[in-house]
C-alpha cells in the first residue's frame, strides 16, 4: 500500500526549479498537503505510513521540497519566504484554493508560518516538532558559526553518502526503535539515495532554511510572537523522545494558538510519523474530521 501511495507522481516546472509533486486519493476529496523535514527527508520517506491513510478519502498531495528527492536542481536562497512562496505556486498549479497543512520539523514551521501569511489558503495545520517556534536554541552562539562554514557542511554531505555505515548508525540514534523501526531497511535505502543525490548536486547537509533561520545571538525565524494571530485551527505534536524540540517549546506554541491542541506521542521522538506511524496517522485523521465536520 505504501508503495501504492507513491506510485504517480508530477513534476512542475517552477521559476526557480522543477517541484516533484506525488498524488494520491480521490480528486475530489478535501486536499491536504504534506510537508517533509530537513536534510535527507523526502516525502516518500516522511510520509511513507501517512499518505495512504489520509488518501482513503483526502486528496494527497505530497511534494518533495526544493532540493529534495526529485525536486532538483534549484537556485537562489531557499528560506522560510522562498518555501512559502513554492508552496503557493504548488496550490495554483493544482488549483487548490484551501488545503490542510501536515509538517514536520521545517516542513511544520513552513506549515505555520504559510497559515500566518496566508490564512485564506489554510484550512488547519498539524505541526509535528516544528522548527521556527523558539526565539533561542541551545548552544546558539557556536550553532549559528558552525551554519557559517559552507565547506563543513559540503564536505559532511559528500563523507555521508561515501559512509552507508556511519548513516545507518545515525538513522538508528534518529529512531526511537532504532534498527527495530518498521520498514527500516526501506527507509535506510531511501536515505542512502537522498545522501547519493546530495553528494551528486554537490549540496550542503543542511538547508538553507535551516541556516538562515539563525542569528549569533536570536533565531532570525522566530514564529512565537506572531501565533497569537494564528487564524486556521492547529494541532501541535510531539514525541516523548525528541531530543531537538523540547517538548515545552511545542506546548507553548499550542497554548498562544487560538484553538491549538497540543498532543504527546509515547515511544516516538523526533520523526514520529516513522517512530508511531499508527498513533500518529489516527491523530491527523481525527484532527481532520473534527475540522471538516
Amino acid at each position: 500500500m505504501t508503495a501504492d501511495a507513491f506510485r504517480d507522481h508530477r513534476d512542475l516546472a517552477l521559476p526557480g526549479g522543477p517541484l516533484r509533486v506525488y498524488e494520491a486519493g480521490p480528486a475530489t476529496g478535501p486536499p491536504v498537503v504534506l510537508l517533509h523535514g530537513a536534510m535527507l527527508d523526502t516525502a516518500p520517506f516522511t510520509w511513507r505510513h501517512l499518505m495512504p491513510v489520509l488518501a482513503r478519502d483526502r486528496r494527497v498531495i505530497a511534494p518533495d521540497l526544493p532540493r529534495h528527492g526529485g525536486s532538483r536542481p534549484w537556485s537562489g536562497t531557499l528560506d522560510q519566504a522562498r518555501l512559502s512562496a513554492v508552496l503557493t505556486e504548488l496550490l495554483d498549479r493544482l488549483e487548490v484554493e484551501r488545503a490542510d497543512l501536515v509538517g514536520l520539523s521545517m516542513g511544520g514551521g513552513l506549515a505555520v508560518g504559510h497559515a500566518l501569511d496566508h490564512p485564506g489558503r489554510v484550512r488547519s495545520v498539524v505541526a509535528s516538532a516544528p522548527g521556527g517556534i523558539e526565539a533561542r536554541r541551545p548552544a546558539q552562539f557556536a550553532t549559528w558559526l558552525l551554519t557559517r562554514s559552507d565547506a563543513l557542511w559540503r564536505w559532511t554531505a559528500a563523507w555521508v553518502a561515501a559512509s552507508p555505515a556511519l548513516l545507518r548508525r545515525s538513522m538508528e540514534r534518529s529512531l526511537a526503535a532504532g534498527a527495530g523501526t518498521p520498514d527500516f531497511a526501506a527507509l535506510m535505502a531511501l536515505a542512502e539515495a537522498e545522501a547519493r543525490r546530495q553528494r551528486e548536486h554537490r549540496q550542503r547537509a543542511l538547508d538553507d532554511w535551516q541556516i538562515a533561520a539563525y542569528g549569533p545571538r536570536r533565531m532570525r525565524f522566530d514564529l512565537s510572537p506572531r501565533l497569537p494571530e494564528l487564524v486556521p485551527p492547529s494541532l501541535w505534536l510531539h514525541g516523548v523522545h525528541d531530543t531537538l524540540v523540547p517538548a515545552e517549546v511545542v506546548r507553548r506554541a499550542a497554548a498562544a494558538s487560538p484553538g491549538g491542541r497540543f498532543v504527546s506521542i509515547e515511544d516516538a521522538g523526533h520523526l514520529a510519523p516513522l517512530d508511531r506511524p499508527g498513533p500518529f496517522a489516527e491523530l491527523v485523521t481525527a484532527f481532520l474530521a473534527d475540522v471538516h465536520g
